[in-house]
């Protein structure tokens, strides 16, 4: 059973920076496309950003787009999410989430092992 480990969380003023990771255990961390996923107070979680099992695919959801980056080392078995000119509207819980598959895909039902969640607050 793979366990997946978030860190990088924290508090930073708006405009700054994060970098989150997501350690996996196991040796099939390669085969499985990888996503990180958000959930604010009161809201469901939603989307942020996949990628697929080489790197080759990934997606974002808009209002991140051109501030986050998401990637991979195989080798460490680690993803990543680099946000970057963050607002106080990216404030929620960060979770890492293994796909069930190899391709990049946005829908929460299609991830079958996630993370404990790192917080993220972005004051303004």
């Amino acid at each position: 059973q793979v366990q997946l480990v978030e860190s990088g969380g924290g508090s930073v003023q708006a405009g700054g920076s994060l970098r989150l990771s997501c350690a996996a255990s196991g040796r099939t961390f390669s085969s499985y496309a990888m996503g990180w996923f958000r959930q604010a107070p009161g809201k469901e979680r939603e989307f942020v950003a996949t990628i697929s099992w080489t790197g080759g695919r990934i997606y974002y959801t808009d209002s991140v787009k051109g501030r986050f980056t998401i990637s991979r080392d195989n080798a460490k078995n680690t993803v990543y999410l680099q946000m970057n000119s963050l607002k106080p509207e990216d404030t929620a819980v960060y979770y890492c989430a293994r796909s069930v598959g190899t391709l990049a895909v946005v829908a929460t039902n299609q991830y079958n092992a996630w993370g404990q969640g790192t917080q993220v607050t972005v004051s303004s």
